[in-house]
């Protein structure tokens, strides 16, 4: 009984999969052209595109929008999930990987890959892929030992102070590998506003495994975030090797922002403002938070994409903007409620 209250309850469970489930297939069935969900469910079920090619909306629900609903809404379940990690690892609720620097070090790595043409033979999202995860992992430790030299106490204004300048930093370096590689400036600016158009079955395989493989090892640490709500110091005295843990959370959540950058570049709020709504509905524990982050973090990201291919249609927005605006609403609406309920 104990491991199911921590947990995940079953009823919780069976909503948050209805929501997404629904959620998805809404933003399958939108667009320019439209195609009712039951269509939609009735395709995907008899699974019939190879063998009805001939009609327009097979092709278009799986060659185009079933690929990439796919892959934003497991783009947002990652980014997510190390937002939330990110938050209860440093005891920060304005932490994850955009406000950190995380993102923008992920960026100038994928951006670094295609200015120089970095790749691997036969794998052509590899060399983006590692670049990206690199320079995640290597812009977080830089921004964490800055401000562990600064405050040793490794305080929430000093960490996002740094974040925020080193962003500013890495964005000029990315201005001027921009100005140097100016015949790549198209694929570049993707990068920097941030889109999925386009994404295949290829990338939604690459985003599943680095989602199973990373978001699994984030959860597997839910305890010790936990542990970690109460002190550091605490969390020693339990038993838990801090210096390791934090070290395989870093790791797992710079691998993971970094395949979500190098597949659909910088993508703001999604970490930031989703565990925040998340920590509302399902609390602080983080065996609940974290899987709740990756639905809740799915739904939003579909629902951003759905608006930036609709809003304007036929232009279709970067979900990069969507989710930036939307998401400083969000986050000054809960900021808000958060102050009057502390002054309450």
């Amino acid at each position: 009984m104990s491991g199911e209250r921590e947990g995940f309850m079953p009823l919780t469970l069976v909503i948050f999969s209805a929501v997404t489930l629904a959620v998805f297939t809404l933003c399958v069935a939108a667009g320019s052209v439209r195609i009712s969900p039951a269509d939609i469910i009735t395709m995907i079920w008899q699974s019939e595109a190879p063998a009805r090619t001939d009609n327009p909306a097979y092709s278009i629900v799986f060659s185009v929008r079933l690929p990439r609903v796919i892959c934003v809404a497991l783009t947002g379940a990652s980014l997510s999930v190390c937002g939330g990690a990110m938050q209860g690892l440093l005891r920060n609720p304005l932490a994850d990987g955009a406000t950190l620097g995380v993102s923008s070090g992920a960026s100038l790595g994928a951006v670094m890959a295609i200015a120089f043409g970095i790749s691997i033979p036969g794998l052509p999202l590899a060399g983006t892929a590692i670049c990206a995860m690199a320079s995640a992992f290597i812009s977080l430790l830089l921004i964490l030992s800055l401000a562990y030299r600064l405050d040793f106490s490794l305080s929430t204004n000093t960490i996002i102070l740094i974040g925020v300048i080193y962003s500013m930093f890495v964005s000029s370096i990315i201005t001027f590998i921009t100005i140097l590689a100016s015949d790549k400036i198209r694929q570049i600016t993707f990068w920097t506003m941030g889109s999925l158009s386009g994404s295949g079955y290829d990338s939604a395989s690459v985003l599943s495994a680095a989602l199973l493989v990373c978001g699994g090892v984030i959860m597997a640490r839910a305890r010790e975030l936990n542990a970690f709500a109460i002190g550091e110091n605490n969390a020693r005295h339990i038993g838990i090797n801090v210096e390791r843990v934090k070290l395989i959370i870093l790791i797992a959540v710079s691998a993971l922002i970094g395949i979500c950058v190098s597949i659909g570049g910088t993508i703001g709020f999604v970490g930031l403002v989703t565990p925040h709504m998340i920590r509302m509905i399902s609390g602080p524990n983080h065996r609940r938070l974290l899987p709740a982050c990756m639905f809740g973090g799915a739904v939003f990201l579909m629902l951003a994409d759905l608006a930036a291919r609709i809003a304007l249609n036929p232009l279709e927005l970067p979900i990069g903007v969507v989710t930036s605006f939307t998401g400083a609403l969000l986050f000054i609406y809960i900021f808000y409620k958060s102050r009057r309920a502390g002054h309450a």
